[in-house]
């Protein structure tokens, strides 16, 4: 009897040898980091202490409560249960409720061929397309490992034979990347939330891919054609819906496409752009379509920002001229001394100052003057003076005529744009109240305010009044950037793409595609999305849908009108030239009446004196 008991004594913990030895060497063979999470054992306690100093060898933690830390160990995380125990049931549960098959965990399960029941149990269970569970069967002394999946909830249990454990690990697996596993979905349906906003055609247009209408939602169309893609490489059945709008919270409430998403009644969407109180309800996973909201608009002429009526020189040519002038006209002046002395005429210069001033403020405006000098050095000084003069005025003239078309490249941010001239306004459409509603700083709401006042008419336009508006000028219009393109492309001259400016309102990268956060898809369609991209199917399509910035091909001058604003400076300068003669004249009068009374009251004491 002794014998009897010491032999089965010794069966059990070669029994128990086998099961650490085979855990061991499947986490082994894993070759990534674990973190292996035991719970719903019946072992004894000697057994797990066993199967704990094994993996510590390894460099493996292990615990044995449910409860995940932190989320950055999910990617580490191994479950570890048997179904021959009577708390797998639990445990089973527990998983579930707290979506603990979900990715990045991984499960080993070990069974035995009585567990029919929890076998059942584990068949209910959501174990996914992305779910990486191995359920390892135990007959005598083998094991059979087989991964267990469903392509969705309402679909049967799929199996795969993973591998053998003999005491030899044999894995026969034909790649170990989880995606090229599970990438054929058996035509289950995957449906996408398309967001229209600019006609109701796209409901039509987009599900048949003709290209039709592309002023029209294109970024829906295009992002619809990469999903197709995705679903044809997944063996997926798409399938569609229709949102008005992206998605945004009213009342604590979300609404649009992101609504859709997280009641269930889609899994992915139209790219959206990066919100962090977005990032509740989904994941965002790869740029498709390029979808940028921008203030588009043309640089304001030179004109408008500074006084271009000084800049054809530099600071040291207008110094330049400025000291040959005033040497000019003392040479004038000494000149006009000499001829004085010699002889006098009504139209030579008088000998004084004025003249000399009068004569090369005429030259310097090339205006001419009905004074002049009557001899040969003064009249070879004025030559020189007024050949040298027209030279320069001839470039300057020139140069004015260039910078009086030139734009000006002064905007380049959100504060130089709301600090101009330019009129701000929006594409009238629902994401754009949402935008301007969302106010961060006071930069922000002064430009909502310019936009929406609170008193008067609101700045919103359709994408044709839009675009021709900020063809004509000073006009910056916000929209997605896609459609302001294409109509630009249809209705601008070449010279008037040259000075296309865009700047960012809400300061946010290239829209994204939303996913579901916890969808079994996720995986599957971040990998998807990143091989349409390398293999090139995502430039070529969008290409093919969406319209650049337009490019300066021809900057040749087109004939523009001088406004009064192009020569503002030139009528203040006029403005403070009446000013100062209106100043002198007026002192001119007072001198002379001063001079008039003085001399009268010095006849009258001349009187009295002689009196």
């Amino acid at each position: 009897m002794i014998v009897l008991t010491l032999l089965f004594t010794g069966l059990v913990r070669a029994s128990d040898d086998f099961n650490v030895q085979f855990i061991t060497n499947f986490v082994i063979n894993e070759r990534k980091p674990t973190f292996l999470v035991y719970a719903g054992l019946c072992w004894k306690k000697h057994d797990e202490i066993k199967l704990t100093k094994a993996l510590n060898k390894l460099g493996v933690r292990t615990s044995s409560s449910l409860e995940v830390k932190s989320k950055f160990h999910e990617n580490a995380v191994m479950f570890l249960t048997d179904l021959a125990c009577d708390k797998s049931e639990e445990v089973i549960a527990t998983a579930t409720s707290r979506r603990l098959f979900q990715f990045s965990y991984r499960w080993l399960v070990l069974s035995n061929s009585t567990d029919a029941l929890k076998m059942s149990l584990l068949e209910a269970s959501p174990v996914l397309a992305t779910s990486d569970l191995v359920l390892a069967e135990r007959r005598d002394e083998m094991y059979t490992m087989t991964e267990l999946h469903k392509p969705a909830n309402n679909s049967t249990m799929v199996s795969t034979l993973r591998g053998y454990y003999n005491g030899t690990f044999s894995d026969v697996r034909p790649r170990r990347e989880l995606y090229w596993r599970r990438r054929d979905l058996m035509w289950h349906p995957i449906t996408m939330a398309n967001v229209i906003q600019d006609s109701n055609s796209t409901k039509y247009y987009l599900p048949r891919d003709d290209r039709l209408e592309l002023q029209n939602d294109a970024v829906a169309k295009v992002c619809w054609v990469f999903a197709k893609i995705a679903f044809d490489m997944l063996n997926a059945t798409p399938q569609y819906i229709f949102s008005y709008r992206w998605g945004y919270k009213v009342n604590g409430k979300w609404s649009g496409m992101i609504h859709d998403i997280g009641e269930n009644r889609a899994d992915l969407g139209t790219n959206c752009v990066l919100f962090k109180d977005r990032l509740d309800m989904i994941t965002y996973t790869d740029l498709v379509a390029p979808m940028r909201m921008r203030f588009v608009f043309r640089q304001p002429p030179l004109a408008y920002v500074t006084n271009i009526f000084a800049l054809p020189f530099s600071s040291g040519v207008w110094l330049a001229i400025a000291v040959c002038s005033m040497v000019s006209a003392a040479a004038l002046y000494l000149a006009s001394i000499w001829e004085v002395k010699i002889e006098k005429s009504p139209t030579q210069l008088d000998g004084s100052i004025g003249d000399a001033l009068l004569l090369t403020v005429s030259a310097v405006a090339q205006q001419g003057c009905f004074i002049e000098p009557r001899r040969s050095p003064g009249r070879i000084m004025e030559w020189v003076f007024f050949t040298a003069l027209m030279a320069l005025y001839a470039a300057y003239s020139a140069n004015i005529v260039v910078l009086l078309q030139a734009p000006s490249n002064s905007i380049k941010n959100l504060a130089q744009l709301a600090d101009s001239k330019v009129t701000l306004a929006a594409n009238d459409v629902d994401y754009n109240r949402f935008v301007f509603n969302d106010n961060r700083d006071q930069l922000h709401i002064s430009v909502h305010n310019t936009i929406s006042p609170e008193n008067g008419k609101p700045h919103f336009y359709g994408i044709f009044d839009g675009v021709e508006r900020i063809r004509k000028g000073l006009f910056a219009f916000h929209s997605i950037v896609e459609p302001v393109y294409r109509r630009i492309e249809q209705t601008f001259l070449e010279s008037e793409k040259c000075d296309l400016t865009e700047v960012d309102f809400i300061n946010s990268l290239d829209a994204f595609t939303p996913v579901k956060k916890d969808s079994p898809y996720l995986e599957l369609l971040r990998v998807v999305y990143k091989q349409i991209r390398e293999s090139g199917l995502q430039a070529a399509l969008n290409k093919r849908y969406q319209v650049p910035k337009p490019k300066c091909l021809n900057k040749i001058a087109a004939f523009s009108s001088v406004g009064l604003l192009d020569i503002q400076p030139v009528l203040i300068l006029m403005l403070y030239g009446v000013a100062l003669s209106v100043a002198i004249a007026v002192c001119e009068i007072i001198v002379f009446k001063i001079a008039n009374c003085c001399s009268k009251k010095k006849k009258i004491k001349i009187v009295h004196f002689k009196n």
